[in-house]
């Protein structure tokens, strides 16, 4: 098959890219950039913004389905700029399937769409937890929309699912852990609360293997038509125990100190404010909804997508974390070769 993908070129998009050209089927990634990673893997690019309708629509010409990966994400910014990304562009890609009949569409959502503040619905399956409310980071808020759009959009002509993946992790991550690396090597990496909240996250094979797994069985009046699902390693583990797991894999020292989570919610106020009045660049090092995320419990049971679609995640923490470490020190003996 011909099949699209939006945001090819970050760390989920290249997964889905190479597992596709794996599987024989013929990729076009819609970039706002070019990479060279997706070139070698004979990935056509099309350069483009989602909120551009012609692009995406000259984009998805001959396609067969989609996979509508790409989104603005972050803790902290201007709202409009993730209702372009997030609200309207979703709705040119559902223009697209509808303009030249393309008949699946896989969506990458987020668990933040259920985010319930302190008080989250601990993980009884995908379809008995509610969306969340008062939203207060426009990542989750237009997320939350454009979830809702692509479910809605479900039906005889267009079959939809939308996945929750739980904080995708592993080599070739260049968001989540060098961030947290980052600040644990500056001193400036603290726990929210005691850190013995239980958290899952996701391997990255794990999570485009669910991607694949929801494809394959998609379709009009498929069981996962029209559903929304959460995706995990579905092996919970306190927030502390998995921050020191992965810092331990690139040696950045581990956290042991905390801050309260009143004190956290207070100073991401603060940051909020001051980004908004000064402004000031990049993003906060606190926000009232980050405090809530690493303050809270999240995991969720795999059962649903299991029973609906297959999902069984096939890498391990353990040995995601093994691979982890294996890929790190490869990519710092190839920098020790290139400075010989």
């Amino acid at each position: 098959m011909k099949i699209l993908v939006t945001g090819g070129g970050g760390f989920l998009g290249q997964a889905l890219c190479r597992g596709l050209r794996e599987r024989g089927h013929q990729v076009v990634s819609f970039n706002r950039g070019e990479y060279p990673a997706l070139a070698r893997m004979g990935v056509a690019q099309v350069r483009g913004d989602l909120a551009n309708r012609d692009a995406l629509l000259a984009a998805a010409d001959g396609c067969d389905a989609v996979f509508h990966n790409a989104a603005k994400a972050g803790a902290f910014g201007p709202y409009r700029e993730y209702q372009q990304a997030n609200v309207v562009g979703t709705r040119h890609v559902l223009e697209a399937c509808a303009h030249h009949g393309i008949r699946r569409l896989v969506y990458t959502s987020t668990p933040s769409v259920t985010h319930r503040a302190t008080h989250p619905v601990e993980g009884r399956g995908a379809h008995e937890v509610p969306y969340g409310e008062d939203l207060k980071a426009p990542y989750a808020a237009t997320k939350l929309e454009a979830e809702k759009m692509v479910l809605a959009a479900n039906g005889p002509d267009l079959a939809t699912v939308a996945l929750r993946p739980r904080l995708i992790w592993g080599p070739g991550d260049n968001q989540l852990l060098p961030r947290l690396a980052e600040r644990a090597h500056q001193g400036r990496l603290r726990l929210v609360g005691d850190g013995e909240n239980r958290v899952d996250t996701t391997y990255i094979d794990n999570a485009a293997q669910a991607h694949f797994d929801a494809f394959e069985a998609l379709g009009p009046g498929a069981r996962c038509a029209g559903q929304a699902y959460f995706i995990s390693n579905g092996d919970p583990r306190t927030m502390r125990a998995t921050i020191n797991a992965l810092l331990a894999a690139v040696d950045a020292p581990q956290v042991h100190r905390s801050i309260s989570f009143k004190l956290a919610y207070r100073l991401g106020a603060v940051c909020e404010a001051a980004w908004k009045l000064l402004p000031l660049k990049g993003e906060p090092p606190m926000t009232r909804f980050l405090a809530e995320q690493l303050v809270t419990t999240h995991w969720y049971d795999m059962g649903p997508a299991k029973r609906d679609f297959g999902y069984v995640p096939r890498v391990g923490f353990d040995e995601g974390v093994a691979r982890l470490r294996e890929s790190w020190l490869a990519e710092r003996g190839r920098d020790a070769s290139a400075d010989a």
